[in-house]
């Protein structure tokens, strides 16, 4: 799944989805002497500051490139997963055209991007990008698209209220045993105060899970991704423990089949300990749901084994002229891949503009390209970046693990199977398993 949103005010303005503005074009309008290529997830208009900065950067772009012409379409989120495929197979579209990590091999599959092999060496930044992330859009050792963005999962959690329950907020838990002993310490606190809250609705659910059940050292299909791997002990012990903090501790609430916005309520107004997110959702906590900065912190998954890593990337149209697609790759270098720069690079117009700088996002550079945008980045941040120390800490020392095959399908499975486990206080976690198991083999059967 995306994580919160495309960046810094976007994600704090928790706009609805808007229609794309526009069809995908291919014609790359060479009689005019120009190059025309389409893009899209530009920041909508509720945006203000995110799409003065995207509109601020194209029109540089394009003074750098005067036979190139940049259309660029509106979106948030970026990608509809609902009308995805559909754009893709009604030729509609863009050009150049945003998707999650776990689209990659599916849209190849579909013979819908183009290759781009041939042109990376074109693509300055590409070499310093982390191999990791060029691995997953590089499918039977050709290159299909450029990745943007990542994040991983870690544990958010509200320091004041650690101090409250008298437990340290600078030793956040690191096993699943130590949350379930904080959150029963903040729910004891009263006054409707949840010790842990988890997803269990919309497919989130079933994400959750699967970023437990990698921190448990689990996976949910098997390395050839043909059989399901949930019925295991891990994932018992997912379910388990979510039972004991709902049911035998009390620390989860009464309230039940909550999303994403639900946990981040709660944690803005003072009323939560903790639960799993990104880093990106700290600033929709801030601007949005009435925390501070000071008051909240993140440390990496409980369990010491793995995390859930995403992310965001580009693709090319199999549709784009060898034209289109070399002015398509200039583009993401000039708006996204320029170490210090750029879209979402250029930390000292953000801070201008309040936008946060420092939060711990995952580096998507190595080298000395590394070196420079950490450099610009700690020069310019804005945010309490001790808070986030742990997190990067113990990071270090995680396996990353991607999203399964066919996530969204898989998770909607799962998210049965948690929604159970805390509305039933009676729950069969065996029979729970052992039914979604069975149901995430036949998605895997049909492809």
């Amino acid at each position: 799944m995306r994580s919160t949103g495309i960046r810094r005010t976007v994600a704090a303005l928790g706009v609805s989805a808007l229609a794309l503005t526009a069809c995908g074009g291919n014609t790359d309008d060479s009689a005019s002497g120009k190059t025309r290529i389409t893009v899209n997830c530009m920041p909508p208009k509720s945006a203000k500051v995110d799409r003065g900065f995207f509109e601020e950067d194209v029109a540089a772009f394009e003074k750098q490139n005067p036979d190139i012409d940049v259309v660029a379409h509106d979106a948030f989120p970026c990608q509809d997963p609902k009308t995805f495929d559909a754009k893709l197979a009604g030729g509609q579209m863009e050009d150049v055209f945003y998707t999650y990590f776990t689209d990659a091999r599916h849209v190849v599959d579909i013979h819908q991007a183009a290759d781009l092999t041939p042109y990376v060496k074109e693509l300055k930044s590409y070499g310093t990008i982390q191999q990791q992330l060029r691995d997953i859009y590089t499918v039977d050792g050709k290159i299909y698209g450029v990745p943007r963005t990542g994040y991983s999962m870690g544990l958010i959690y509200n320091r004041a209220l650690f101090e409250k329950a008298g437990l340290d907020p600078d030793r956040p838990p690191t096993t699943w045993a130590e949350v379930r002993t904080a959150a029963r310490k903040i729910a004891g606190l009263g006054g409707g105060t949840v010790g842990y809250a988890d997803y269990s609705a919309q497919n989130q659910g079933g994400w959750h899970f699967t970023a437990e059940l990698y921190s448990q050292g689990g996976d949910v299909v098997s390395p050839d991704g043909k059989k399901a791997t949930v019925d295991t002990p891990e994932g018992r012990a997912v379910l388990q423990a979510l039972h004991d903090m709902r049911w035998t501790d009390d620390s989860m609430g009464s309230k039940q089949l909550l999303v994403i916005n639900d946990a981040q309520q709660l944690m803005g107004s003072g009323k939560l300990g903790m639960y799993l997110a990104a880093p990106d959702n700290i600033p929709i906590l801030v601007k949005e749901k009435g925390a501070a900065y000071e008051d909240i912190a993140i440390a990496p998954m409980p369990g010491g084994r793995a995390t859930l890593v995403g992310g965001d990337g580009y693709m090319v149209s199999k549709k784009a002229s060898p034209a289109q697609i070399r002015a398509g790759l200039k583009w993401l270098d000039h708006m996204f891949l320029t170490p210090g720069d750029g879209f979402l690079g250029d930390y000292a117009r953000a801070k201008r503009h309040d936008a946060p700088v420092g939060l711990p996002e995952p580096r998507l550079f190595t080298g000395a390209a590394d070196a420079k945008d950490q450099q610009v980045k700690k020069a310019n941040a804005n945010v309490p970046v001790g808070n986030y120390q742990p997190f990067l800490d113990g990071n270090a020392s995680l396996d990353m693990k991607i999203e399964p095959p066919h996530a969204q399908q898989i998770y909607s499975v799962l998210d049965g199977v948690v929604s159970a486990v805390l509305t039933k206080e009676d729950a069969d976690i065996d029979r729970l398993l052992k039914d979604a198991s069975g149901k995430i083999d036949g998605i895997l059967a049909r492809g």
